[in-house]
This record gives C-alpha cells, sequence and structure tokens, in this order.
C-alpha cells in the first residue's frame, strides 16, 4: 500500500482545506511525493459512480485502473471521460464481471455505485479480493445482508466508507459544532426528517426488447427478474425489488444526519406506515406516502415522505429540523438555520461551493454541486482512514446501523407492528415472523451472503 498523500496543490485550493485539517491534523499536508498512486476500480459507471470517482481523482492522487458496468455504452464512454480526467490519460480496462475485474486486477480501493440490490455482494467480493472499499449508501437490500458486510470487513481487516456524505457536508459540520455541541439548542427531545420531492415515477412504459449492449441477466443479479420495460438506470429506484423506496433512498442521508449530530446508535423501536395512496397507473411499487417513528432514549425521531401536494416549508422540502428547549435548528443539504426561543440571535449558514477552485465542476454532466466539496472530504477522510487503519466519519458499522434503521422502518409497515431490533441477537425481539424477513431471497444461482 503507498503512503497516504494529498496532493498539494489540489489540496490547498479546496475551501474546506480547513475542515480537513481539523479532522485529520495538519501533518497531513507534510505527506507528498507518493510511492505510486492509488489504485481505484469503479463499479457501476453510470451518474453517481463517476460522481464518486471524479471527486476522488480531484484530491488524491489515483491511477484508475479498471472499470465495471453491464452496460457497453455507458462503461465505453465512463472510460473516455476518466482517461481526459486522471493525469496518465490511460483508459482504464474495461470490464461487465466485477468478479473477472478483482481477479485480474491488484486494487487498493474501489468504489461501488451500483443499484443497492448490488452493494453487499459486491462489497463483500472487493473485500476478499484485499482491497477497500467506498460503497454509495444504503449498504444493503435486507438486515442481513449489512450483518455479512460488516462480518466481512472485521475478517479481512479492511475499511469501508459508506457514501453518507453528510457527516462531511461543511455547514452541517459547522452546525453539528456551533448549535448542536454549543448547547444552543438545550434538551433535544424531537426530530422531524422529510422529503416532499415528487420522485415518484408514475409512468407505464411496455415491455420491449433488450438492446445488444446491455446484460439484463447481469444487471439484475440476484434480484426478481422483471419484465424489461427500458434501460433501468436510475428508473430502478421507483422498485422494490431493487432497493427500499424513499425510505432506504432519501430517508437513510437524514436519519444519518441526525444520528450523526445527536450521537445515536440503534434506535430502541421502530414503527411506520404508508403506502401507495394515490390513484396512478404506474408500475412503480415504491410508496408514495410513508411515516415512520424511530425512537430513541428520551427522543422520538419522525420521518416522513409524500411524492405529492407541497412541503410542510418550502424553504426546506428535504432535510430535517431538530428541537430543543432553547429553539430549533433546521438543516438541509443546502443551508442551515437555527431560531432561538425567546431572546437570541438567529444564526444562518448557506452550503459550500467550490466552483472557481474545481471549475472542472462546472462542466460535468449531472454533478450536483452543492454535494462536490463534501464529497471530496468524505474521500480524503476514507483514504486518511485507510493509512491509520482508523474508522472513518461513515463507517461501515454507522451505515449499518441508518440503513437497517430504514429497512425496519419498511418491515414494520409490511407487518403492521412496531419492530424492536436487537443487533447483538441478529433478531426482531418477540416477532419471529419479522425476523424471517431481515434475510430476502436470492433469485437462483445467486446465494445469499450470510
Amino acid at each position: 500500500m503507498n503512503t497516504f498523500n494529498i496532493n498539494r496543490r489540489h489540496f490547498l485550493k479546496g475551501a474546506t482545506a480547513s475542515l480537513v485539517l481539523s479532522a485529520l491534523g495538519a501533518e497531513a499536508l507534510d505527506l507528498l511525493s507518493p510511492a505510486q498512486p492509488w489504485r481505484v476500480a469503479l463499479i457501476g459507471t453510470g451518474w453517481y459512480g463517476k460522481s464518486d470517482l471524479f471527486r476522488l481523482i480531484q484530491v488524491a492522487p489515483v491511477e484508475v485502473i479498471a472499470l465495471c458496468d453491464v452496460d457497453q455504452n455507458q462503461l465505453k464512454e465512463a472510460g473516455r471521460l476518466v482517461s481526459t480526467r486522471q493525469k496518465s490519460g490511460k483508459v482504464p480496462r474495461l470490464y461487465d464481471d466485477h468478479l473477472k475485474m478483482l481477479s485480474e486486477n491488484e486494487l487498493d480501493v474501489v468504489l461501488i455505485g451500483t443499484p443497492d440490490h448490488w452493494h453487499a455482494i459486491q462489497t463483500i467480493d472487493a473485500l476478499k479480493a484485499g482491497a477497500n472499499v467506498y460503497v454509495q449508501k444504503p449498504i444493503s437490500v435486507d438486515v442481513a445482508e449489512g450483518e455479512a458486510m460488516l462480518a466481512t470487513a472485521e475478517k479481512y481487516q479492511r475499511t469501508v466508507q459508506v457514501g453518507l456524505q453528510r457527516r462531511s457536508t461543511p455547514h452541517l459540520v459547522e452546525a453539528k459544532k456551533n448549535i448542536i455541541e454549543a448547547g444552543l439548542l438545550g434538551n433535544i427531545s424531537h426530530v422531524e426528517m422529510f422529503c416532499y420531492y415528487h420522485m415518484r415515477g408514475n409512468d407505464s412504459p411496455a415491455v420491449q426488447a433488450i438492446p445488444d449492449f446491455f446484460d439484463y441477466e447481469r444487471w439484475t443479479g440476484p434480484a426478481p427478474m422483471l419484465p424489461f420495460t427500458g434501460l433501468p438506470h436510475r428508473r430502478w429506484r421507483g422498485f422494490m425489488e431493487y432497493g427500499n423506496g424513499i425510505m432506504g433512498d432519501m430517508g437513510v442521508h437524514m436519519l444519518d444526519a441526525v444520528r450523526w449530530m445527536l450521537n445515536l446508535g440503534w434506535p430502541t423501536k421502530i414503527f411506520s406506515s404508508g403506502g401507495i395512496y394515490l390513484p396512478n397507473a404506474g408500475i412503480s411499487n415504491i410508496t408514495d406516502t410513508q411515516t415512520a417513528v424511530f425512537e430513541f432514549d428520551r427522543l422520538s425521531c419522525v420521518w416522513q415522505h409524500r411524492t405529492w401536494g407541497e412541503a410542510t416549508d418550502h424553504e426546506y422540502p428535504w432535510g430535517y429540523k431538530i428541537y430543543g428547549d432553547k429553539g430549533t435548528l433546521s438543516c438541509s443539504v443546502m443551508k442551515y438555520d437555527f431560531v432561538p426561543y425567546g431572546k437570541g440571535k438567529s444564526i444562518h449558514r448557506d452550503v459550500t461551493y467550490e466552483r472557481e477552485k474545481f471549475p472542472e465542476d462546472l462542466t460535468e454532466k449531472d454533478i450536483e454541486l452543492h454535494t462536490a466539496p463534501a464529497t471530496r472530504l468524505q474521500m480524503l477522510d476514507f483514504l486518511h482512514a485507510i493509512e491509520n487503519k482508523s474508522k472513518p466519519v461513515a463507517s461501515l458499522q454507522e451505515g449499518h446501523i441508518s440503513t437497517a434503521s430504514c429497512i425496519l422502518a419498511n418491515l414494520s409497515m409490511k407487518t403492521g407492528r412496531a419492530i424492536r431490533y436487537n443487533p447483538t441477537l441478529k433478531q426482531i425481539t418477540g416477532d419471529e415472523e419479522a425476523t424471517q424477513l431481515l434475510q430476502r431471497s436470492y433469485r437462483a444461482p445467486w446465494i445469499h451472503p450470510r
């Protein structure tokens, strides 16, 4: 493994350098001229996979050795783009089979940007191959997958960072320190988390022929084989077969951010209700309306999403509000606002952008400019954790708690009962039927990693 290095030119031009110094220590600036770049591969070259990879290239000396995707058109275009981004100018080796890629290349880091139903298997395979892993959230589609991932990371002593980058979002890092930890909220007993984006598709495309450049069998993998109704890129989020709905997609970000800000572990009890309440002809089967309550010691955290109607607060359509007896803190990916009760000064902060410092961001297709600084920090923290054998800010354990809690909320909605998960016994207390739902069935010949 090469010595951890931050390229001085790239490191110093980031507006978030002070946050990195605070988190990693000033000695990070003295780690220059690595013996060799980090050897990196990406599995899943779609929208967010490339975005994560490009952020890593911006902040660390890397050589992207290989890319893997089942869409040959997407894969070839990703190879071309990477060659224009990385210092060597080389096109990575291109694969459609992640196992073949892992067996033929010696890799330090594997990034995983595939749909949710692949996260567990590919993370475990990469860990077994000796790589450290950056995997997008949620880490799994069932609770048992997450437990298997933790066991594998422990066995092979590798580092896993999860793409829960709210933990590295500059204005939220500031809010945690200057509002929460400074005690400006006083006693905290209630949190509201929410998403009111109209993100559930209502279309009903016809079954069609599978194009020759796309391997639908391999894309489906362990998930149920649904009729092919067009390329599933980003559309897969509308189906429970591939993920855990808006709860597991958007809710996991906000629950994880709240847990991080308030230093929370596992919820003691979870209850959820919801469903598809509005009539439509779409084939999407995720809920359009759902509420979940996550109970902690003397604290309730309530999640609400609706894919219709208006947001309750137009300034905060996706985010969370933390209520204390001295004030309220509203947070989102775009800003935060602290409003005291009675006398006191309100505090407002906007998202950090780095447009001038990373001008290549401005021409990147589909980039989320507001998350780019957070992802860059997340990548630096990841590499630092590998070198120091320390826990990254969004460790696999933290990612598992947040992911599993959202999955358990969906199980509560399905069973109509409150869920009390015992992470030591890995079962739902007093509910054998619900315990059986902790592990999904895999499509043959795929075998569940548990």
